[in-house]
């Protein structure tokens, strides 16, 4: 039976778009569900400020009455402008194992791509840097995250069928989190603090880190600038951000390193992984999942490294040491004993320099695609 695409334009369209995967991935042990709420917000145009600078269309594909894949098409012309391309971003793609699926949902986004003035396209991406990004492509029988995709095994080779070459890999971590803090890693950290008039911020509540939480991601822009595809956060989408997770955070597993006049020089986020609780909740917050929720973020032995970064005039300089360090004796007072990082770019050798003083592995790699449009 022939494949048909139809575009979401209504909430109940929107709304098999986000729940599809659940159905896709029943009974997977390893996919994470997505908070359901939040891609609710991301993907609306009235509540995501990236549609300052972004547009986007959703289609899903069916055959006869059974849906059978979807599929976000992105132009991002800031990040477009930045780095001279006129690429469609492809996300939230999924699919049934057959090509003429994965085949119609990506013309449609190309033919889409083409009327906008595109000549080529990639991903899977979102509309920032803040939204999953890569298509797992190793690492199909490791559990998921709340911050990263999970796929089938089948997806990355639909891609190559469909003509795709590798534009950029990011790669994860898992490692033990030892149960005592190495005299050298303590005595280094101290040495770094001191040399460079360092401190800590000590915060005791999220609201102590709320003066700080902006400064991170203006911080963080400057840290990101040059990574694969990255565009500038705009002060709404950095408000949207502080007021969406600084609200829940545990503040002992965040660390953040401010040096003499109060600015920040390096940070590191990590909260307890969500996995469990989200698989149980299928997602969603109600009637049952906040609870699920609050009992991972209370006790867990599994800790999610979500973000870091340091500024640009401090690289090398130990910072990420330093707030590591920190958060490592958050761990070991709650008991963690396995930590998992957050993708990063697989050449970006400065942030991935502090695993190798770990015992752990790289057990994850996911892949953003890249194809150009013959003309």
């Amino acid at each position: 039976m022939e494949i048909s695409i139809k575009k979401v334009a209504t909430r109940k369209d929107l709304r098999k778009f986000i729940n599809y995967p659940n159905s896709l991935y029943k009974g997977n042990k390893f996919f994470c569900p997505p908070m359901l709420l939040d891609d609710k917000n991301t993907l609306s145009r009235t509540k995501n400020p990236a549609f300052d600078f972004c547009e986007a269309e959703y289609f899903l594909a069916y055959r006869g009455k059974d849906l059978v894949g979807r599929i976000a098409g992105i132009i991002n012309h800031k990040a477009n402008e930045r780095w001279k391309e006129k690429l469609v971003r492809f996300g939230w793609i999924d699919f049934i194992d057959d090509p003429q699926v994965s085949a119609k949902l990506i013309d449609t986004v190309i033919a889409w791509g083409k009327e906008k003035g595109m000549n080529g396209i990639h991903g899977p991406l979102g509309f920032s840097d803040m939204d999953n990004e890569g298509m797992l492509i190793k690492g199909f029988e490791e559990e998921a995250s709340l911050a990263s995709i999970y796929n089938y095994a089948y997806y990355p080779e639909h891609m190559v069928q469909l003509g795709f070459e590798k534009a950029a890999d990011w790669v994860q971590y898992e490692f033990e989190v030892p149960q005592e803090i190495p005299d050298k890693v303590d005595r280094v950290s101290k040495l770094v603090q001191e040399k460079y008039k360092l401190r800590l911020v000590q915060a005791k509540k999220s609201k102590d880190l709320l003066p700080y939480a902006g400064k991170m991601f203006v911080m963080l822009n400057k840290a990101f600038d040059e990574l694969y595809g990255f565009t500038t956060l705009s002060q709404k989408q950095m408000d949207m951000y502080v007021k969406t997770y600084f609200s829940f955070i545990r503040p002992e597993y965040v660390s953040c390193v401010i040096d003499e006049q109060d600015e920040i020089v390096g940070f590191g986020i990590s909260m307890p992984s969500l996995t469990k609780a989200l698989q149980k909740s299928h997602g969603k917050l109600f009637p049952f999942g906040f609870i699920y929720l609050l009992r991972a973020m209370k006790k867990n032995d599994t800790i999610d490294m979500y973000l870091n970064a340091v500024r640009p005039d401090y690289h090398g300089k130990g910072i990420n040491a330093l707030y590591y360090n920190e958060m490592h004796k958050a761990y070991i007072r709650n008991h963690i004993t396995r930590a998992v990082t957050m993708p990063q770019l697989e050449d970006n050798a400065k942030a991935l320099t502090i695993w190798k003083n770990f015992n752990g592995r790289q057990h994850i790699t996911r892949r953003c695609w890249i194809k150009h449009f013959e003309h």
